[in-house]
Protein backbone atom coordinates (compact mmCIF):
# COMPACT_ATOMS: atom_id res chain seq x y z
CA UNK A 1 0.00 0.00 0.00
CA UNK A 2 1.37 3.52 -1.03
CA UNK A 3 0.82 6.88 0.79
CA UNK A 4 0.27 9.72 -1.64
CA UNK A 5 1.83 12.42 -0.12
CA UNK A 6 2.13 15.07 -3.14
CA UNK A 7 -0.92 16.33 -0.83
CA UNK A 8 0.40 17.00 1.85
CA UNK A 9 1.61 20.31 3.56
CA UNK A 10 5.43 18.72 4.49
CA UNK A 11 6.20 17.82 1.00
CA UNK A 12 8.65 19.97 0.10
CA UNK A 13 10.35 19.01 3.52
CA UNK A 14 10.14 15.45 3.22
CA UNK A 15 11.57 15.51 -0.60
CA UNK A 16 15.17 17.60 1.30
CA UNK A 17 15.25 14.64 3.81
CA UNK A 18 14.60 11.71 1.17
CA UNK A 19 17.44 13.40 -1.13
CA UNK A 20 19.59 14.41 1.48
CA UNK A 21 19.47 10.43 3.19
CA UNK A 22 19.85 9.05 -0.58
CA UNK A 23 22.88 11.59 -1.68
CA UNK A 24 24.39 9.71 1.98
CA UNK A 25 23.04 6.19 1.15
CA UNK A 26 20.99 6.53 3.87
CA UNK A 27 17.85 4.94 4.26
CA UNK A 28 15.05 6.70 6.15
CA UNK A 29 11.29 6.45 7.42
CA UNK A 30 8.35 8.58 9.08
CA UNK A 31 7.24 6.57 11.97
CA UNK A 32 5.14 6.90 14.88
CA UNK A 33 2.15 9.15 15.68
CA UNK A 34 2.43 11.63 12.63
CA UNK A 35 1.82 8.13 10.41
CA UNK A 36 -1.64 7.11 12.64
CA UNK A 37 -3.02 10.48 12.69
CA UNK A 38 -2.18 11.25 8.92
CA UNK A 39 -3.97 7.97 8.28
CA UNK A 40 -6.93 8.46 10.45
CA UNK A 41 -7.14 11.99 8.59
CA UNK A 42 -6.46 13.90 12.02
CA UNK A 43 -4.99 17.37 12.44
CA UNK A 44 -1.63 17.11 11.84
CA UNK A 45 1.07 16.35 14.91
CA UNK A 46 4.00 18.89 14.60
CA UNK A 47 6.27 16.47 16.12
CA UNK A 48 7.40 13.84 13.16
CA UNK A 49 9.90 11.05 14.04
CA UNK A 50 12.37 9.75 11.31
CA UNK A 51 13.98 6.44 11.44
CA UNK A 52 17.25 5.81 9.80
CA UNK A 53 18.75 2.15 9.67
CA UNK A 54 22.09 4.92 9.96
CA UNK A 55 23.08 6.99 12.51
CA UNK A 56 20.00 9.47 12.79
CA UNK A 57 22.37 11.95 14.25
CA UNK A 58 24.36 11.68 11.23
CA UNK A 59 21.17 12.22 8.88
CA UNK A 60 19.51 15.30 10.97
CA UNK A 61 22.82 16.89 10.88
CA UNK A 62 23.19 16.47 6.57
CA UNK A 63 19.29 17.76 6.99
CA UNK A 64 20.10 20.69 9.07
CA UNK A 65 23.26 21.89 6.27
CA UNK A 66 20.31 21.43 3.49
CA UNK A 67 17.90 23.28 5.02
CA UNK A 68 20.02 25.79 6.24
CA UNK A 69 23.53 25.93 7.49
CA UNK A 70 22.97 28.21 10.42
CA UNK A 71 20.54 25.65 11.48
CA UNK A 72 20.60 24.41 14.88
CA UNK A 73 20.51 20.87 15.54
CA UNK A 74 20.51 19.97 18.93
CA UNK A 75 22.33 16.37 19.46
CA UNK A 76 21.66 13.72 22.30
CA UNK A 77 24.54 10.91 21.84
CA UNK A 78 23.29 9.08 25.02
CA UNK A 79 19.85 8.22 23.17
CA UNK A 80 21.88 8.70 19.43
CA UNK A 81 18.88 10.97 18.56
CA UNK A 82 19.14 14.76 17.19
CA UNK A 83 16.21 17.12 16.95
CA UNK A 84 15.72 19.71 14.59
CA UNK A 85 13.12 23.08 14.72
CA UNK A 86 11.75 23.57 11.86
CA UNK A 87 9.41 26.31 11.62
CA UNK A 88 6.39 25.18 13.80
CA UNK A 89 7.55 21.58 13.35
CA UNK A 90 9.71 19.36 15.95
CA UNK A 91 11.64 17.34 13.86
CA UNK A 92 13.56 14.09 15.74
CA UNK A 93 16.03 11.54 13.85
CA UNK A 94 16.88 8.48 15.74
CA UNK A 95 18.83 5.05 14.34
CA UNK A 96 16.74 2.22 14.41
CA UNK A 97 17.58 -0.10 16.69
CA UNK A 98 16.85 -3.11 19.27
CA UNK A 99 16.18 -2.96 22.67
CA UNK A 100 16.16 -5.39 25.77
CA UNK A 101 15.21 -4.59 29.09
CA UNK A 102 16.31 -5.88 32.66
CA UNK A 103 13.41 -6.03 35.30
CA UNK A 104 14.52 -3.42 37.72
CA UNK A 105 14.03 -0.46 35.01
CA UNK A 106 12.68 0.64 31.76
CA UNK A 107 15.79 2.07 30.15
CA UNK A 108 16.86 -0.56 28.21
CA UNK A 109 20.26 -1.64 26.56
CA UNK A 110 20.08 -0.27 22.63
CA UNK A 111 21.84 -1.81 19.81
CA UNK A 112 21.43 -0.80 16.03
CA UNK A 113 18.69 -2.47 14.11
CA UNK A 114 16.60 -2.84 11.54
CA UNK A 115 13.50 -1.09 10.23
CA UNK A 116 11.40 -4.20 11.30
CA UNK A 117 13.37 -4.45 14.18
CA UNK A 118 12.42 -0.71 15.38
CA UNK A 119 8.71 -1.31 14.55
CA UNK A 120 8.98 -4.19 17.12
CA UNK A 121 10.09 -2.07 19.52
CA UNK A 122 6.90 0.18 19.68
CA UNK A 123 3.94 0.38 22.11
CA UNK A 124 0.93 0.00 19.83
CA UNK A 125 0.40 -1.52 16.44
CA UNK A 126 -1.20 1.49 15.20
CA UNK A 127 2.27 3.16 16.38
CA UNK A 128 4.47 1.26 14.45
CA UNK A 129 3.63 1.81 10.78
CA UNK A 130 6.06 3.49 8.89
CA UNK A 131 6.16 5.21 5.36
CA UNK A 132 9.07 5.45 3.95
CA UNK A 133 10.89 8.25 2.39
CA UNK A 134 13.27 6.28 0.09
CA UNK A 135 13.70 7.11 -3.41
CA UNK A 136 12.86 3.26 -5.01
CA UNK A 137 9.83 3.00 -2.95
CA UNK A 138 8.87 6.41 -1.69
CA UNK A 139 5.32 6.64 0.15
CA UNK A 140 4.97 2.49 0.25
CA UNK A 141 3.04 1.87 4.07
CA UNK A 142 5.28 -0.58 5.53
CA UNK A 143 2.95 -2.11 8.15
CA UNK A 144 4.47 -5.68 9.50
CA UNK A 145 1.63 -5.90 12.45
CA UNK A 146 -1.73 -5.04 10.69
CA UNK A 147 -2.12 -1.71 12.29
CA UNK A 148 -4.31 0.26 9.15
CA UNK A 149 -6.35 -3.13 10.25
CA UNK A 150 -6.69 -2.37 13.75
CA UNK A 151 -7.06 1.69 13.19
CA UNK A 152 -10.37 0.80 11.48
CA UNK A 153 -11.61 -1.50 13.68
CA UNK A 154 -10.68 0.90 16.73
CA UNK A 155 -8.28 -1.04 18.57
CA UNK A 156 -5.23 -1.06 20.69
CA UNK A 157 -3.38 -4.13 20.40
CA UNK A 158 0.90 -4.62 20.96
CA UNK A 159 2.69 -5.62 17.78
CA UNK A 160 4.44 -8.51 20.38
CA UNK A 161 3.29 -10.09 23.04
CA UNK A 162 1.49 -7.91 25.56
CA UNK A 163 2.64 -8.64 28.98
CA UNK A 164 6.57 -8.92 27.60
CA UNK A 165 5.27 -5.45 25.79
CA UNK A 166 4.25 -4.11 29.16
CA UNK A 167 6.63 -5.64 31.86
CA UNK A 168 9.38 -4.11 29.49
CA UNK A 169 8.44 -0.45 29.73
CA UNK A 170 5.30 -0.08 32.20
CA UNK A 171 4.80 3.18 31.11
CA UNK A 172 3.03 1.75 27.87
CA UNK A 173 0.44 0.72 30.20
CA UNK A 174 -0.60 4.58 31.46
CA UNK A 175 0.02 5.21 27.25
CA UNK A 176 -2.90 2.47 26.65
CA UNK A 177 -5.13 3.80 28.38
CA UNK A 178 -4.36 7.45 27.57
CA UNK A 179 -5.34 6.54 23.70
CA UNK A 180 -8.34 4.42 24.71
CA UNK A 181 -9.53 7.70 26.41
CA UNK A 182 -8.01 10.12 23.72
CA UNK A 183 -8.92 8.26 20.52
CA UNK A 184 -12.01 6.41 22.06
CA UNK A 185 -9.89 3.05 21.04
CA UNK A 186 -11.29 -0.33 22.86
CA UNK A 187 -8.09 -2.16 24.36
CA UNK A 188 -7.45 -5.06 22.99
CA UNK A 189 -8.60 -8.14 25.58
CA UNK A 190 -5.42 -9.85 25.37
CA UNK A 191 -3.75 -6.44 26.14
CA UNK A 192 -6.30 -6.00 28.99
CA UNK A 193 -5.46 -8.31 30.61
CA UNK A 194 -2.13 -8.23 30.54
CA UNK A 195 -2.11 -4.40 31.99
CA UNK A 196 -4.19 -6.31 34.69
CA UNK A 197 -1.23 -8.85 35.46
CA UNK A 198 1.15 -6.09 35.07
CA UNK A 199 0.06 -3.10 37.02
CA UNK A 200 2.42 -3.62 39.99
CA UNK A 201 5.05 -2.85 37.54
CA UNK A 202 3.79 0.73 37.01
CA UNK A 203 5.94 1.10 40.09
CA UNK A 204 9.52 1.34 38.42
CA UNK A 205 7.85 4.85 36.33
CA UNK A 206 8.59 7.79 37.25
CA UNK A 207 5.65 10.10 38.89
CA UNK A 208 6.52 12.92 36.82
CA UNK A 209 5.94 10.25 33.43
CA UNK A 210 2.80 8.68 34.52
CA UNK A 211 1.64 12.71 35.32
CA UNK A 212 2.05 13.45 31.77
CA UNK A 213 -0.07 10.88 30.78
CA UNK A 214 -2.78 10.96 33.33
CA UNK A 215 -3.10 14.73 32.60
CA UNK A 216 -3.36 13.78 28.91
CA UNK A 217 -6.87 11.35 29.82
CA UNK A 218 -7.78 14.15 31.81
CA UNK A 219 -7.71 16.87 28.95
CA UNK A 220 -9.48 14.39 26.60
CA UNK A 221 -13.10 14.80 25.97
CA UNK A 222 -14.24 12.11 27.88
CA UNK A 223 -12.04 11.47 30.72
CA UNK A 224 -14.48 8.75 32.37
CA UNK A 225 -12.88 6.43 29.95
CA UNK A 226 -9.54 6.51 30.49
CA UNK A 227 -10.25 7.14 34.83
CA UNK A 228 -12.37 3.38 34.60
CA UNK A 229 -9.86 1.75 33.11
CA UNK A 230 -7.64 2.24 35.24
CA UNK A 231 -9.92 1.65 37.83
CA UNK A 232 -10.48 -1.56 36.26
CA UNK A 233 -7.47 -2.74 35.52
CA UNK A 234 -5.62 -1.39 38.70
CA UNK A 235 -3.94 1.39 38.22
CA UNK A 236 -5.61 3.82 39.91
CA UNK A 237 -5.50 2.09 42.94
CA UNK A 238 -1.24 2.24 42.45
CA UNK A 239 -1.22 5.69 41.57
CA UNK A 240 -4.11 7.59 43.73
CA UNK A 241 -5.28 5.24 46.20
CA UNK A 242 -7.29 8.12 47.53
CA UNK A 243 -10.19 7.67 44.75
CA UNK A 244 -10.66 4.35 44.83
CA UNK A 245 -11.38 4.76 48.48
CA UNK A 246 -14.35 6.90 47.37
CA UNK A 247 -15.87 3.64 45.86
CA UNK A 248 -18.35 1.59 47.31
CA UNK A 249 -21.95 1.51 48.70
CA UNK A 250 -22.56 0.87 52.48
CA UNK A 251 -26.31 0.38 53.76
CA UNK A 252 -27.77 0.71 57.39
CA UNK A 253 -31.02 0.72 58.43
CA UNK A 254 -32.17 0.40 55.22
CA UNK A 255 -29.84 3.87 54.41
CA UNK A 256 -27.02 3.88 51.11
CA UNK A 257 -24.97 6.54 50.26
CA UNK A 258 -24.18 7.53 46.25
CA UNK A 259 -21.02 5.62 45.21
CA UNK A 260 -18.66 8.50 44.96
CA UNK A 261 -15.86 7.60 42.67
CA UNK A 262 -18.63 7.32 39.89
CA UNK A 263 -20.11 10.14 41.13
CA UNK A 264 -17.10 11.89 40.77
CA UNK A 265 -16.30 10.04 37.12
CA UNK A 266 -19.55 11.84 35.97
CA UNK A 267 -18.72 15.36 37.47
CA UNK A 268 -15.25 15.18 35.33
CA UNK A 269 -16.76 14.04 32.38
CA UNK A 270 -19.71 17.28 33.02
CA UNK A 271 -16.95 19.68 33.57
CA UNK A 272 -15.24 18.38 30.45
CA UNK A 273 -17.94 19.87 28.38
CA UNK A 274 -17.75 23.38 29.37
CA UNK A 275 -13.58 23.58 30.06
CA UNK A 276 -10.37 22.70 29.02
CA UNK A 277 -9.21 24.07 31.96
CA UNK A 278 -6.78 21.38 33.16
CA UNK A 279 -6.65 22.52 36.88
CA UNK A 280 -10.55 22.74 36.94
CA UNK A 281 -10.91 19.50 35.64
CA UNK A 282 -8.73 18.64 38.57
CA UNK A 283 -10.92 20.49 41.09
CA UNK A 284 -13.62 18.17 39.95
CA UNK A 285 -11.49 14.97 40.42
CA UNK A 286 -10.71 15.86 43.99
CA UNK A 287 -13.84 17.72 45.24
CA UNK A 288 -15.40 15.00 47.16
CA UNK A 289 -12.13 13.71 47.90
CA UNK A 290 -12.30 14.45 51.98
CA UNK A 291 -15.47 12.04 51.79
CA UNK A 292 -14.01 9.15 52.35
CA UNK A 293 -12.25 10.08 55.64
CA UNK A 294 -15.29 12.05 57.13
CA UNK A 295 -18.02 9.40 56.07
CA UNK A 296 -20.26 8.95 59.02
CA UNK A 297 -23.62 7.07 60.15
CA UNK A 298 -25.43 8.77 62.24
CA UNK A 299 -28.77 7.52 63.81
CA UNK A 300 -32.03 9.17 63.04
CA UNK A 301 -29.56 11.51 60.01
CA UNK A 302 -28.45 8.99 58.11
CA UNK A 303 -24.85 9.29 56.09
CA UNK A 304 -22.76 12.16 56.68
CA UNK A 305 -19.70 13.94 55.52
CA UNK A 306 -19.38 17.09 58.18
CA UNK A 307 -16.22 18.99 56.63
CA UNK A 308 -15.54 16.56 53.58
CA UNK A 309 -14.80 20.02 51.68
CA UNK A 310 -12.12 21.35 54.10
CA UNK A 311 -10.37 18.23 54.85
CA UNK A 312 -10.12 17.71 50.74
CA UNK A 313 -8.62 21.22 50.34
CA UNK A 314 -5.88 19.70 52.87
CA UNK A 315 -5.57 16.54 51.16
CA UNK A 316 -5.00 17.98 47.84
CA UNK A 317 -1.20 19.64 48.79
CA UNK A 318 -0.59 15.97 49.72
CA UNK A 319 -1.55 14.60 46.91
CA UNK A 320 0.14 16.75 44.39
CA UNK A 321 3.11 16.50 46.49
CA UNK A 322 3.37 12.50 46.18
CA UNK A 323 2.24 12.76 42.37
CA UNK A 324 4.17 15.90 41.18
CA UNK A 325 2.01 17.74 40.83
CA UNK A 326 3.15 21.58 40.74
CA UNK A 327 2.89 23.35 44.33
CA UNK A 328 2.18 26.93 42.97
CA UNK A 329 -0.94 28.50 42.00
CA UNK A 330 -2.33 25.71 40.07
CA UNK A 331 -1.95 24.07 43.65
CA UNK A 332 -3.75 26.99 45.42
CA UNK A 333 -6.59 27.29 42.40
CA UNK A 334 -7.78 23.71 43.35
CA UNK A 335 -7.68 23.50 47.10
CA UNK A 336 -10.08 27.21 46.74
CA UNK A 337 -12.00 24.96 44.56
CA UNK A 338 -12.80 22.15 46.37
CA UNK A 339 -12.65 24.09 49.69
CA UNK A 340 -15.21 26.27 48.29
CA UNK A 341 -17.41 23.46 46.44
CA UNK A 342 -20.67 23.26 48.40
CA UNK A 343 -20.82 26.85 49.08
CA UNK A 344 -22.44 28.11 47.11
CA UNK A 345 -25.59 25.72 47.24
CA UNK A 346 -25.74 26.64 50.85
CA UNK A 347 -27.05 29.94 49.41
CA UNK A 348 -30.48 28.44 47.58
CA UNK A 349 -32.54 29.98 50.56
CA UNK A 350 -34.68 33.26 50.10
CA UNK A 351 -33.06 34.41 53.75
CA UNK A 352 -29.70 33.85 52.43
CA UNK A 353 -27.97 37.04 54.26
CA UNK A 354 -26.43 39.32 52.18
CA UNK A 355 -23.25 38.47 54.55
CA UNK A 356 -22.82 35.18 53.16
CA UNK A 357 -23.21 36.39 49.99
CA UNK A 358 -20.49 38.64 50.36
CA UNK A 359 -18.36 35.92 51.99
CA UNK A 360 -18.29 33.75 49.02
CA UNK A 361 -17.71 36.79 46.48
CA UNK A 362 -14.45 37.51 48.65
CA UNK A 363 -13.38 34.33 49.20
CA UNK A 364 -13.85 32.87 45.84
CA UNK A 365 -12.93 36.36 43.83
CA UNK A 366 -11.94 36.22 40.60
CA UNK A 367 -12.60 32.56 40.15
CA UNK A 368 -16.13 32.69 41.02
CA UNK A 369 -17.24 31.76 37.52
CA UNK A 370 -15.10 28.49 37.96
CA UNK A 371 -16.73 27.99 40.92
CA UNK A 372 -20.20 27.95 39.49
CA UNK A 373 -18.78 25.88 36.53
CA UNK A 374 -17.74 23.54 39.07
CA UNK A 375 -21.03 23.23 41.26
CA UNK A 376 -23.45 22.78 38.06
CA UNK A 377 -20.88 19.96 37.04
CA UNK A 378 -21.47 18.03 40.33
CA UNK A 379 -25.27 17.94 39.37
CA UNK A 380 -25.24 14.14 38.26
CA UNK A 381 -29.08 13.28 39.33
CA UNK A 382 -30.39 11.42 36.60
CA UNK A 383 -34.41 12.92 37.76
CA UNK A 384 -34.74 15.89 34.86
CA UNK A 385 -37.42 17.81 37.19
CA UNK A 386 -34.37 17.67 40.11
CA UNK A 387 -31.32 18.46 38.07
CA UNK A 388 -33.79 21.63 36.60
CA UNK A 389 -34.56 23.10 39.79
CA UNK A 390 -30.89 22.65 41.31
CA UNK A 391 -29.94 24.67 37.61
CA UNK A 392 -32.34 27.07 39.07
CA UNK A 393 -30.65 27.29 42.21
CA UNK A 394 -27.82 28.09 40.73
CA UNK A 395 -28.86 30.83 38.78
CA UNK A 396 -31.00 32.35 41.47
CA UNK A 397 -27.57 32.85 43.45
CA UNK A 398 -26.01 33.80 40.91
CA UNK A 399 -28.07 36.80 40.60
CA UNK A 400 -28.26 37.29 44.15
CA UNK A 401 -24.49 37.32 44.04
CA UNK A 402 -24.42 39.99 41.17
CA UNK A 403 -26.53 42.55 42.94
CA UNK A 404 -24.42 42.10 45.85
CA UNK A 405 -21.18 42.64 43.86
CA UNK A 406 -22.33 45.55 41.99
CA UNK A 407 -23.27 47.42 44.94
CA UNK A 408 -20.28 46.89 47.25
CA UNK A 409 -17.88 45.69 45.60
CA UNK A 410 -15.83 43.01 47.29
CA UNK A 411 -14.37 40.48 44.82
CA UNK A 412 -10.55 40.73 44.43
CA UNK A 413 -11.66 42.94 47.88
CA UNK A 414 -9.06 45.48 48.56
CA UNK A 415 -9.24 47.57 51.60
CA UNK A 416 -10.24 50.92 51.29
CA UNK A 417 -8.02 51.80 53.98
CA UNK A 418 -4.16 50.68 53.74
CA UNK A 419 -2.02 49.22 56.30
CA UNK A 420 0.81 52.72 55.97
CA UNK A 421 -2.78 54.87 56.64
CA UNK A 422 -3.41 53.57 59.61
CA UNK A 423 0.31 53.82 61.07
CA UNK A 424 0.67 57.47 59.96
CA UNK A 425 -2.97 58.15 61.14
CA UNK A 426 -1.86 56.59 65.18
CA UNK A 427 1.79 57.42 64.64
CA UNK A 428 2.06 54.29 65.04
CA UNK A 429 5.87 51.59 63.33
CA UNK A 430 4.70 48.12 61.80
CA UNK A 431 3.14 46.16 64.08
CA UNK A 432 -0.06 43.54 65.64
CA UNK A 433 -1.82 46.15 65.79
CA UNK A 434 -2.18 47.64 62.42
CA UNK A 435 -3.00 43.96 61.31
CA UNK A 436 -6.09 43.79 63.62
CA UNK A 437 -7.31 46.89 62.62
CA UNK A 438 -7.22 46.30 58.77
CA UNK A 439 -8.83 42.62 59.88
CA UNK A 440 -11.51 44.24 61.74
CA UNK A 441 -12.11 46.88 58.52
CA UNK A 442 -12.84 43.67 56.20
CA UNK A 443 -14.90 42.09 58.47
CA UNK A 444 -17.27 45.43 58.78
CA UNK A 445 -17.53 45.52 55.69
CA UNK A 446 -18.14 41.85 54.58
CA UNK A 447 -20.69 41.80 57.00
CA UNK A 448 -22.04 44.46 56.03
CA UNK A 449 -21.69 47.40 58.80
CA UNK A 450 -19.91 49.36 56.92
CA UNK A 451 -19.60 50.36 53.25
CA UNK A 452 -16.74 49.34 51.08
CA UNK A 453 -15.10 53.46 51.49
CA UNK A 454 -12.31 54.80 52.93
CA UNK A 455 -13.88 57.59 55.03
CA UNK A 456 -16.59 55.46 56.40
CA UNK A 457 -13.45 53.01 57.06
CA UNK A 458 -11.39 55.71 58.45
CA UNK A 459 -13.89 56.45 60.95
CA UNK A 460 -14.85 53.01 61.83
CA UNK A 461 -10.89 52.49 62.52
CA UNK A 462 -10.71 55.63 64.90
CA UNK A 463 -13.68 53.85 66.76
CA UNK A 464 -12.33 50.71 66.77
CA UNK A 465 -8.88 52.02 67.79
CA UNK A 466 -9.71 53.87 70.91
CA UNK A 467 -10.93 50.84 72.52
CA UNK A 468 -7.59 49.15 72.28
CA UNK A 469 -6.39 53.10 73.66
CA UNK A 470 -5.00 54.46 70.36
CA UNK A 471 -5.87 57.77 69.33
CA UNK A 472 -5.30 59.68 65.78
CA UNK A 473 -2.26 62.21 65.48
CA UNK A 474 -3.71 65.70 65.01
CA UNK A 475 -1.50 67.28 61.92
Amino acid sequence: MFINLNQNQNLKLFKIISEVAAANNQSVYIVGGYVRDLLMKRKASTDIDFVTEQSGIELAQNVGKEIDPKMKVSVFKTYGTAMIRYKDLELEFVGARKESYTEDSRKPEVEGGTIEDDQKRRDFTINAMAISLNKDNIGELIDPFDGIGDLQKEILRTPLEPAQTYSDDPLRMMRAVRFASTLNFTIEENSLEAIKQEAERIKIVSMERIMVEFNKIMLSKKPSVGLKLMEETGLMKLVIPELIDLKGVEEVEGQTHKDNFYHTLEVVDNISENTDNLWLRWAALLHDIGKAPTKKFVEGTGWTFHGHEFLGSKMVKTLFQKLKLPLNADMKYVQKMVKLSSRPIALVTDDASDSALRRLLFDAGEDLEDLFTLCKADITTKNSRKQERFKKNFQYVAVKIKEVEEKDQVRNFQPPISGEEIMTMFNLKPGREIGILKEKVKEAILEGDIGNDSEEARNFVIAEAEKIGLKPVKI
